[in-house]
């Protein structure tokens, strides 16, 4: 799945595999696998039901969020085939107005039908307090596989004093993967989305840039389950390597050294299924541009702050989850290559999402989002669909969800209860792209042509 905002499918350039069976082969016979937050084979292992620890999967509940910090086990115990699980995703996808050459390879100008994803996981113990949780994905829009998102985990709980205490070691190639609360990007809504519709320019460092491109350590800590407290440093990946899991991409920056990551939480839960977190995260990362290394290395530094509040009762999830990252960038290798026209700029992206479940079935997804910052023209320059008239990274809009999740109260009724099924209606509103309403690409484009209709299937078995 794509990390930072819940896309599937990625800007990748491997070989491509002739076949979707040689894709599946390759999948099963490897041994990297990565994540996903909602698979059934934490299910088949705890023997609770998905809606233990999901609300709308894969929106965590309190206890999933502990589950996860715990290393995705409650206890210790041995690796198993049951720990095995699958995904598929299939969609359409309609823009407003098409997009001439293609939404993609191999893809018409609008109203196309994708396999999106392919997946298969390992959920669950390794050995003794070591837990896992590994996806590999087929990419159907990229046509290629890939490792996922990936996050090792070593944690124990005991007490100190009359309070309780877990501390933890999470190793992941994606910051925020190992974030237990679906506000910060790897995690946060949409949680599917369509790979072949416009998406805007601008984009913070944290918000999936680095996703796959980097290995990482972090220490955590849960005080008295009241306070969470996360520290740790992310690397590059080697080429070799990336190349090998199927992640490269020749134009991604690359890191320089260790890029600083940190996260702080305080939470809070009381009668009645209410449920209260604020914190905050950031990362600090110099980064050589498209791994250019002749004019040194920029450096960007992510300062975020987040709130979610639950509601949850046997009938009636209710969730509010709140983002603002402000991200401070200075440009001292992309201004002298000429990929930028100023030495320092900023950019602000704020999301506000709203959610309601009803009786583990019916569910509804409103979200308002909001990018911001100093506008570049060489940085966001004009082109096609894809880029700026005005050089501003301005963008904003609504995305609606509706979602049917039939057997999440109940399981299947036909023999495997651990199919889980869920139906998505998804429309994207813009009111603003990439820095203007109207003819933002300097080609006539509109931010409304970009009005995005996706409905998916997304099955998890």
């Amino acid at each position: 799945m794509r990390s930072a905002d819940g896309r599937i499918g990625g800007r990748f350039y491997p070989p491509r595999p002739g076949t979707l069976a040689a894709v599946l082969t390759a999948v099963l016979v490897g041994t990297a696998w990565s994540p996903a937050d909602a698979i059934p084979s934490f299910a088949r292992q705890t023997g609770l039901p998905c809606a233990a620890c999901h609300t709308n999967f894969p929106e965590l509940t309190p206890l999933g969020r502990q589950f996860k910090m715990l290393g995705y086990e409650f206890a210790p115990a041995p690796p198993s085939v049951r720990q095995l699980a699958a995904m598929t995703v299939s969609s359409f996808t309609h823009t407003e107005a098409g997009q001439p050459g293609g939404a993609a390879p191999d893809f018409g100008n609008n109203d196309n039908f994708a396999q999106d994803a392919v997946s298969i996981f390992y959920g669950g113990p390794v050995y003794g307090y070591l837990g896992t949780f590994l996806q590999a994905t087929y990419d159907g829009i990229a046509d290629h596989v890939h490792l996922d998102n990936t996050d090792f985990r070593i944690a124990k709980s005991f007490s100190l004093g009359n309070l309780p205490m877990l501390v933890g070691l999470s190793a992941n190639n994606n910051p925020t993967v190992q974030d237990p609360w679906n506000t910060t990007p790897a995690w946060r809504f949409p949680f599917v989305a369509s790979g072949l519709a416009p998406t805007p320019a601008a984009t913070t460092v944290i918000d999936g840039t680095l996703a796959q491109q980097v290995y990482g350590f972090s220490l955590y800590t849960l005080w008295d389950n009241l306070v969470y407290v996360e520290g740790g440093a992310y690397h590059h990946i080697d080429t070799g390597a990336q190349q090998a899991l199927g992640t490269f991409d020749p134009t991604a920056d690359v890191v320089e050294g260790f890029a600083p990551y940190w996260r702080l939480e305080v939470q809070k839960s009381w009668a009645g299924g209410h449920y209260l977190s604020f914190g905050t995260f950031g990362l600090d990362a110099h980064t050589f541009p498209g791994g250019d290394q002749s004019a040194g290395s920029d450096e960007r530094i992510d300062w975020g702050v987040d709130l979610t509040y639950q509601w949850i009762t046997p009938r009636h999830n209710v969730n509010l989850f709140a983002t603002w990252i402000r991200e401070d960038q200075r440009w001292h290798a992309s201004q002298p290559l000429g990929l930028t026209a100023n030495a320092s700029e900023t950019l602000t992206a704020v999301r506000v999402t709203g959610s309601y479940l009803f009786d583990l079935t019916y569910g509804a997804h409103v979200s308002y989002f909001t990018t911001y910052g100093d506008k570049d023209p060489t940085l966001y320059a004009p082109a096609p669909i894809s880029g700026s008239r005005t050089g501003s990274p301005s963008s904003d809009g609504w995305i609606l969800e509706l979602d049917y999740l039939p057997f999440n109260k109940s399981g299947f009724p036909w023999g495997w209860r651990w199919f889980n099924p869920k139906f998505v209606v998804q429309y994207t509103i813009y009111t603003k792209f990439n820095g203007a309403s109207h003819n933002y690409d300097g080609s006539g484009r509109n931010a409304s042509d970009n009005n995005t209709l996706f409905v998916a299937a997304w099955f998890a078995f």
